[in-house]
């Protein structure tokens, strides 16, 4: 099967942007097909009943395909929408939710038109770039081809803030000049595994987490001094990772340049970004997200609000100015840490902050019946929540529930636990990742009158 061409057209797409075409041998995922197009398709790789392929030959194209702005597109993968318009891409956010809510929710409701960027480019504040050697022992940083861990250069991302871009050259050319190797995964032998840069929207700073594969390194005082000189950085992180791992960042840290942190503000309120804290990655539209969020609950000064999975607390911090108390529940210490100096640091009295994973906390919160909630954000991460918490919900009965999320599958299946409950009042998709699959989606649900 692999390596065989087939020809065919494109009739749906995939929830993860593939492009989709039906053959007597079985279904194929194609990477850069848009839909209606006829192309030529060789078969990579075969997983779980379903063929994945590359064209090979596009025979008709869509009227919607344009000429994309980054020029690695198709070997780096990782945005899919490149080449379609983005007008399409919005459309095809849509119809993703659309399908999950149907086909795993076993709902059918509105869903209103995804909620689109001005410009959908250089949004990213988070860039994360491994470095390596490439076959000339050339420096190299990037983003690694689909199903590889082979590192495709990249010298600007499009999506990416463009302060980062000058950085990153500078540090491969200061590595170059001081003999500071990068890591090789396969001899577990160098120093410099990642590159991390952070930014801020509101404020001009700006943070870079050097993720390094040994406590020290020699010249490190030196290449810190000749980065900071050239480049306009406000921190510099040193985070080690001697694993042998796929995950990026390790345990122990230390600060090499500045406070060890970055500010920004959203919505009104200052939030401390540290190298592992969990902040949206784009600024402009998570004002937009939460501006929804916030509108959708319809907070009175007499609510008690309850954020569960509120990371540095940007939701409950946000939600503190409408209501009259918030609980905050965040598993990760350090983020709980944040939450609680970002209240302190805004003067916000009604916040209570608490680390603890947010189905053990609720069921413990549920058990005394003098407890209440008014209305309930949940942002969980992409497995979504657990049955425990959603009965827990049920239980407490918060006259109404916001739901963000950032997978429509798992979204849909909370939503079917929620049902016999609440009503679906508003589905409103929001783009923050431009350019990929990727969509966020705002769920208000109303509690049904007994």
């Amino acid at each position: 099967m692999q390596n065989k061409l087939y020809t065919g057209k494109c009739t749906a797409y995939s929830s993860e942007g593939h492009g989709i075409i039906k053959t007597v041998d079985g279904v194929i995922f194609v990477y850069g097909l848009f839909l209606n197009e006829v192309a030529k398709v060789e078969v990579l790789y075969k997983r779980s009943g379903v063929m994945y392929g590359k064209v090979k030959e596009l025979l008709e194209k869509s009227p919607y395909r344009i000429q994309p702005l980054c020029k690695v597109c198709t070997a780096c993968g990782g945005c899919q929408f490149h080449q379609l318009d983005y007008k399409e891409e919005l459309k095809f956010k849509k119809g993703v939710v659309e399908d999950a809510l149907k086909m795993i929710g076993g709902i059918s409701c509105k869903v209103n038109d995804t909620l689109g960027m001005e410009h959908p480019y250089n949004y990213r504040n988070k860039i994360q770039m491994p470095v390596g050697f490439d076959k000339k022992k050339n420096i190299v940083s990037g983003f690694y081809k689909v199903k590889s861990h082979e590192i495709i250069p990249i010298d600007e991302c499009a999506i990416e803030d463009v302060r980062a871009t000058p950085i990153i050259k500078k540090i491969k050319e200061l590595m170059k000049s001081m003999h500071i190797d990068p890591y090789d995964e396969d001899r577990r032998t160098g120093i410099i595994r990642h590159i991390l840069i952070r930014t801020s929207h509101y404020y001009d700073e700006l943070m870079l987490t050097l993720v390094t594969n040994v406590d020290s390194f020699p010249s490190r005082n030196n290449f810190v001094k000749e980065l900071t000189k050239s480049c306009k950085i406000t921190t510099i992180v040193q985070n080690i990772n001697k694993r042998d791992t796929n995950v990026i960042l390790g345990e122990q840290e230390r600060v090499l340049y500045g406070k060890g942190y970055i500010k920004d503000k959203l919505c009104g309120i200052d939030f401390v970004i540290s190298s592992k804290s969990f902040y949206q990655t784009n600024y402009l539209q998570t004002e937009v997200l939460y501006n929804y969020a916030m509108k959708s609950a319809k907070l009175k000064s007499s609510d008690v609000v309850f954020d569960a999975y509120s990371g540095i607390g940007t939701i409950g911090l946000i939600a503190s100015k409408s209501s009259k108390e918030v609980i905050s529940v965040e598993l990760e210490k350090e983020a709980y840490k944040n939450a609680i100096n970002n209240a302190r640091n805004n003067n916000i009295n009604n916040f209570k902050a608490f680390n603890d994973d947010a189905t053990q906390f609720i069921l413990e919160y549920a058990k005394d019946k003098s407890n209440k909630i008014d209305v309930l954000f949940m942002d969980p991460p992409r497995k979504g929540s657990t049955p425990e918490f959603l009965n827990a919900v049920k239980q407490l009965s918060p006259s109404r529930v916001v739901y963000i999320s950032c997978n429509p599958a798992t979204l849909a299946r909370d939503l079917k636990e929620l049902i016999n409950k609440y009503e679906i009042i508003d589905v409103q998709p929001v783009d923050l990742f431009p350019r990929t699959f990727h969509v966020e989606t705002v769920v208000l649900m109303s509690k049904v009158m007994d």
